[in-house]
């Protein structure tokens, strides 16, 4: 079974790049561009780990991981902070809120898989599909 990622991205070209480098990468994947487009998603079927961006338009994506946070059954959920707000007290709010990582804008791959890397294996047990690096990809 394929580790099920849920990209909320309110930036198409964005959410496509996500979307197109997870499944390259092994990853089943499903993305919403707003928080009630997530909400659903979370509804539909949990997923093994969350990338959320900070700023989805006039909405605060932090609000869908204070709510993950807040419901038992999905509060261990590992949600990463994908954000042009890289400054260091950005990411102190972004970990404050809940979040377990944040990964800058532009993103950095190598960085991304490196915290998948760390929070899929700290929070799934057997079932955890660690994808493989490329040979012509960055490792």
């Amino acid at each position: 079974m394929k580790t099920f990622v849920l990209v909320v991205e309110d930036n198409l070209a964005n959410q496509e790049l996500l979307q197109d480098w997870l499944e390259a990468e092994g990853f089943d994947v499903v993305s919403a561009g707003n928080l009630q487009s997530a909400l659903n998603a979370l509804e539909a079927r949990t997923p093994h780990v969350v990338l959320l961006d900070v700023q989805l338009g006039n909405e605060d994506g932090l609000a869908l991981s204070a709510w993950i946070r807040s419901n038992p059954p999905i509060s261990h959920i590992p949600i990463i902070a994908v954000t042009a707000h890289a400054m260091m007290a950005d990411q102190q709010r972004v970990v404050q809120a809940g979040c377990n990582a944040c990964v800058p804008k532009p993103i950095d791959f190598k960085l991304l898989r490196g915290q998948l890397t760390q929070w899929l294996g700290a929070a799934t047990t057997n079932t955890y599909y660690a994808p493989k690096p490329k040979a012509d990809s960055p490792a």
